[in-house]
């Protein structure tokens, strides 16, 4: 035993050929140091009287039995180690080095053995000369094995060497054949189970495996007895010892993986911003470590245990991300189309947008297998593991992306909200003038009238007729009490992919190439989440339930649909911002920045791929200029130049749609209110002055056209407009007096 252990400790030992490389392996001993001279129970292998002493000490320090009496034997025979000892030294020439060279290391080690015995031999004395009985034989036991500390050192520095080399290894993982001996694990096997992610506190997993749920599923599976290899990943000892229980026939691989540094935070992977034209740096993800499994045998299944910490926020925990993101990229390295399965083992449900409903094969209590495509599982891991790092690239040259045009759609959704209509309108106008082919599908419920829809499929869109959801947590009447109804969108399975877009943008560049990138592409909001104007579903049943499971129970953060999409998709790809890019402007921005976000507005050939109108919308303005500039809270979004760009759509669209963006009498005596008190307040832009040409404000499509009468109770709390809730074609002009 001893043998094979010492010519394992000088063959890999002698591996670290350069200087350098040995240097930093005995300097990765040192802090060893202290513990093999000091008080350590290491040093009391040794000194113990007894084997059965020196297995109890041995299982303290996690020492196989054989190799603890190896030690024993070794010490005790002086000639055997001293040769051994002076073959090792002809092995080591020394090495010159700035540092405390391992010889200093060995004499400080015996000059603290000598030390601690001197004191314990007058600790001896004193006992003596209190009247109590000195063991003689004991103390010089120990003498004499102080004088061997320096070839201690030296093997434990060998064991350790063949440790150190196989753990730095490219790869560390163990393949077992089943085995009905039922011996103990070797030594390597377990110091590589004490050093796998299992012992990094945010990979450990507590949850209690329910074996026969395991053994059910895995049965019922048709082609197991072909399995070849199983690989394991963050199972302990025993509970591999159940997988080859059921799986008797196959390999099973003890899979390692390198945790992630514990300074990588969710925020890192998810930063707010990231510099995206490369101003100042090109914006770089962490690395997330690879399972570096063997070519042999082939991997049929790979099982992994999820750590879910419930009490704290644990769809955003880094390490659960990195043992899904691991396993399916080892899952994705299988050769050609052969199938392989996946098994999760969680109370908390995987990454849905990674490992899909609609791969998903059987879940029964806490686990989860799934039979996944392959084709789509290595496309998803190759993207960032975050939104540190573009999906898509900003400066990349326009293409036409061909994929699948009749499964693939624009969509967007209205609910009670007909002002809308006019948005959607001019969407699907600027998705023609970009160029796209694709299906327009816009899902409304029956708030919108008949009148509405015929517009909205004149304009090109496919209505689809909705039940809308309400927000649980909303107020009634509040303006999100309905907007769940955007998870409508995930039942659209006549589609494999959706480009949900808000109905207040315009695309300005074709964007069909998006229609390659999965499920959630977005652009970044605030914190660590995407802003839900523009991004990329892939539509399902099972994900629509998903969805439906959960609104009891999830907290939205803004309370909407957007903050609610955030908290079931935390794993989500960022795309650059002038792909949803938002017409506004911080407080803080410099008139630089102001100057470059108008240029963007109003680039031509555009540069933006789609602008986002906040604020006050185009189409319920006076065409004269953005009457956001009358309200002091919603200046921010003001913009003349991205206002005029709106109307230049608008124009582009069919005359018989202009009528669906007409202003109703309300609309127009609320422009002229903001405008009047824009003048009280003399606001220093000056908009309030300009004389208003827009010649809807002399038509009327409604019963009641005296718009400038509601202005004589504005502001009143009993005031109603019932009189105008309904816009009937075809519409009536009437003239009116100019402002």
């Amino acid at each position: 035993m001893m043998v094979m252990v010492i010519k394992l400790g000088l063959a890999t030992t002698m591996r670290l050929q350069d200087r350098r490389t040995r240097w930093s392996f005995v300097n990765a001993l040192i802090p060893y140091k202290g513990q093999l001279s000091g008080g350590h129970p290491a040093k009391a292998l040794c000194w113990a009287d007894t084997d059965t002493e020196r297995r109890k000490l041995g299982e303290r320090m996690g020492l196989d039995t054989p190799l603890v009496l190896a030690l024993r034997t070794l010490v005790q025979s002086h000639k055997a180690f001293n040769a051994e000892l002076e073959s090792i030294n002809n092995v080591f020439p020394p090495v010159a080095i700035t540092d405390a060279a391992p010889s200093k290391l060995i004499h400080k080690n015996e000059r603290a053995c000598r030390e601690d015995t001197s004191k314990r031999r007058s600790f001896g004395s004193r006992a003596f000369k209190d009247g109590e009985k000195p063991s003689l034989s004991f103390n010089q036991d120990r003498n004499a094995s102080c004088k061997f500390s320096t070839l201690k050192l030296v093997l434990i520095i060998i064991i350790l060497g063949a440790c150190f080399t196989l753990l730095h290894s490219p790869a560390v993982y163990n393949t077992e054949r089943p085995s009905q001996s039922g011996s103990r694990a070797s030594l390597v096997e377990r110091w590589i189970n004490e050093n796998s992610p299992t012992n990094d506190e945010g990979y450990v997993s507590h949850l209690k495996v329910n074996w026969n749920h395991v053994s059910g599923i895995i049965q019922n599976l048709p082609d197991t007895n072909e399995y070849r290899g199983i690989g394991l990943l963050n199972f302990d000892a025993t509970e591999i010892d159940q997988w080859k229980e059921i799986l008797p026939d196959a390999e099973h691989i003890s899979l390692h993986l390198d945790p992630v540094t514990k300074t990588i935070t969710w925020e890192d992977l998810y930063p707010e911003w990231i510099d995206e034209e490369e101003d100042f740096d090109v914006p770089l993800c962490p690395k997330l470590p690879d399972i570096e499994a063997p070519k042999t045998p082939r991997i049929d299944l790979v099982a992994v245990k999820l750590p879910c910490l419930k009490a704290r926020d644990w769809s955003r925990d880094v390490a659960r991300l990195h043992l899904q993101l691991a396993v399916a990229r080892l899952a994705a390295k299988s050769k050609g189309h052969r199938l392989v399965r996946v098994l999760l083992v969680t109370d908390c449900l995987p990454i849905p947008n990674l490992f899909t409903c609609k791969d998903l094969v059987v879940h029964k209590g806490n686990v989860w297998l799934y039979e996944l495509d392959l084709n789509k599982l290595r496309e998803k891991v190759q993207l960032p593991v975050g939104s540190c790092e573009l999906s898509v690239p900003l400066n990349a040259k326009d293409y036409r992306y061909s994929g699948n045009p009749k499964r693939e759609a624009y969509a967007t959704i209205l609910h009670s909200a007909h002002i809308y209509v006019c948005g959607a309108i001019a969407a699907a106008q600027s998705i023609r003038m970009s160029g796209s082919t694709r299906d327009l599908v816009i899902l409304v419920d029956n708030t919108i009238s008949d009148y509405h829809r015929e517009g909205l499929e004149a304009a090109g869109w496919k209505v689809h007729t909705i039940e809308r959801i309400r927000n649980p947590k909303a107020e009634k009447d509040a303006y999100n009490e309905f907007n769940y109804s955007k998870f409508r969108l995930w039942q659209l399975t006549d589609y494999d992919k959706i480009i949900f877009i808000d109905a207040d943008l315009l695309i300005l560049r074709n964007i069909d190439f998006l229609f390659e990138m999965p499920e959630i592409t977005a652009t970044g909001n605030n914190a660590t989440l995407f802003n839900s104007g523009v991004m990329v579903v892939e539509p399902s049943n099972c994900t629509f339930k998903l969805l439906m499971d959960h609104i009891n129970i999830i907290e939205s953060y803004n309370g909407g649909d957007q903050g609610y999409l955030n908290e079931i998709f935390t794993w989500w790809h960022r795309i650059p911002k002038h792909m949803n890019f938002l017409k506004h402007f911080w407080e803080g921005d410099e008139e630089e920045k102001k100057e470059m976000k108008t240029r963007l507005f109003g680039s031509d050939p555009p540069v933006l791929y789609v602008l986002h109108y906040l604020g006050l919308k185009p189409w319920l303005c006076f065409r004269d200029y953005d009457c956001n500039w009358n309200v002091a809270k919603i200046q921010e979004f003001a913009s003349d130049v991205a206002h005029a760009r709106w109307w230049k759509v608008h124009d582009a669209m069919p005359e018989n749609l202009h009528k669906y963006c007409l202003l109703r009498s309300k609309q127009k005596a609320a422009l002229e209110w903001d405008r009047r008190e824009a003048e009280k307040a003399n606001y220093s832009d000056g908009h309030w002055r300009i004389k208003i040409n827009d010649t809807r404000l002399k038509t009327c499509f409604e019963e009641f056209c005296f718009w400038e009468s509601m202005l004589w109770h504005w502001g009143e709390t009993n005031w109603t407009d019932n009189g105008t809730a309904n816009a009937q074609p075809p519409p009536v002009t009437v003239a009116l007096p100019a402002l």
